[in-house]
């Protein structure tokens, strides 16, 4: 296995957690392997499922550990209520609740717990996680811990879409036609990485433009897909107004859309390739715990569009080929004219780092490098 950069021990000295992320990130591995002295509760046993909900208070009763792990805690929300009243009540307990789902805990009028729990993000693994990495491999497979560790990448995938469908979106009690929903969601899959057009979804998927809206909350809600949303604080060009729409791992999307097996020259290499990017930036702020929005830019009118933008301080291009020309800084330049940010990446596989007008060219090894050094943002 390996080393992940959340350090679950630092994050509890301050204060109890919350600690969120789509299934199979590796949240279980991560407390076994970093809290081995605290007492789990695993609310997907049925046993102790069945235990806390008759009677949540006993939970009071059962702790041994002054630290205490409530696994998928979506599951048994009110049991929230009663770790509130044992943080104020005792001095020194810290709790770790985890889940795979943030929609019961925002939407069913969960206790929060008012500011006494931080909350940390589960990604898939990082570059800066894997000692191995291989690029064309990571935009292939993305970065389950057991996909990428798997000598069958593919079968993995598809058994987790499948467990995905079967188990996380039916516990949800929020899809009725499940038949509905798989097809919205192998439509969705061929989207990520573009603009969402609730219209043409429907279209496609043979379900309402209404139900498209519905199905990308649960999606959002659920911690396998994210947004990113137009980047406004331009001068002159007016912006289009739809976000793009990304699952949450590049593996997972390309098994949704059926692209294996990706050569490093294609379209759909270049769509993982931007995908992978900016992923890797999301995890860089979500573990750093950097508030920034990620931001895309496209005008209107023209051909221009930059990938990714940091907050108001960063933009990011991202193209996967490997020989330079100016003519991919066209948007860069463009967004420029528009709008007045720290700095200008162009990132792709070309080997060498040069600057040309005011934007830093920079190889992707060496920019993620930078990134989790903490250079770029």
């Amino acid at each position: 296995m390996y080393d992940r950069i959340l350090d679950l021990n630092a994050a509890l000295k301050r204060k109890s957690a919350f600690l969120l992320g789509p299934r199979a990130t590796g949240k279980s591995w991560l407390i076994h392997r970093q809290l081995k002295a605290a007492q789990v509760f695993d609310l997907l046993n049925i046993e102790i499922f069945d235990r806390l909900l008759k009677r949540p208070h006993s939970l009071a009763e059962e702790i041994q550990s002054d630290t205490v792990v409530i696994d998928e805690v979506q599951k048994l929300p009110r049991l929230l209520d009663e770790v509130h009243r044992l943080i104020e009540e005792r001095s020194g307990i810290r709790f770790l609740l985890t889940g795979s789902s943030a929609r019961k805990l925002k939407h069913g009028g969960a206790n929060l717990l008012a500011g006494r729990a931080s909350q940390l993000p589960m990604f898939p693994l990082t570059r800066a996680e894997i000692p191995d990495f291989d690029l064309i491999r990571y935009c292939n497979t993305g970065g389950l811990p057991r996909v990428w560790q798997s000598e069958e990448s593919w079968a993995e995938l598809r058994d987790y879409v499948q467990l995905y469908l079967k188990e996380e979106i039916i516990a949800e009690a929020v899809v009725r036609r499940i038949d509905h929903y798989a097809r919205f969601l192998d439509v969705i899959g061929r989207c990520s990485g573009e603009e969402l057009n609730y219209q043409k979804v429907s279209n496609d998927a043979g379900v309402p433009p209404r139900t498209v809206a519905n199905f990308v909350e649960v999606l959002k809600d659920t911690l396998v897909a994210f947004e990113l949303e137009p980047y406004a604080q331009v001068r002159k060009r007016k912006i289009v107004s739809k976000s793009k729409i990304y699952m949450f791992d590049v593996g997972v999307a390309n098994y949704l859309a059926g692209r294996k097996e990706l050569l490093a020259r294609s379209d759909s290499f270049g769509k993982a390739f931007e995908h992978f990017v900016i992923q890797e930036i999301r995890a860089y702020l979500g573990y750093n715990g950097i508030d920034f929005p990620l931001t895309y830019w496209r005008p209107r009118v023209g051909k221009y569009e930059v990938d990714c933008i940091i907050g108001d301080e960063v933009a990011v291009e991202i193209k996967s080929f490997e020989n330079f020309s100016e003519q991919a800084l066209a948007s860069l330049r463009a967004l420029k004219a528009e709008a007045k940010l720290r700095s200008y990446y162009l990132v792709s596989r070309d080997p060498i780092r040069r600057k040309v007008n005011g934007v830093e060219v920079v190889p992707v090894s060496e920019f993620l490098n930078l990134l989790w050094r903490g250079q770029i943002v």
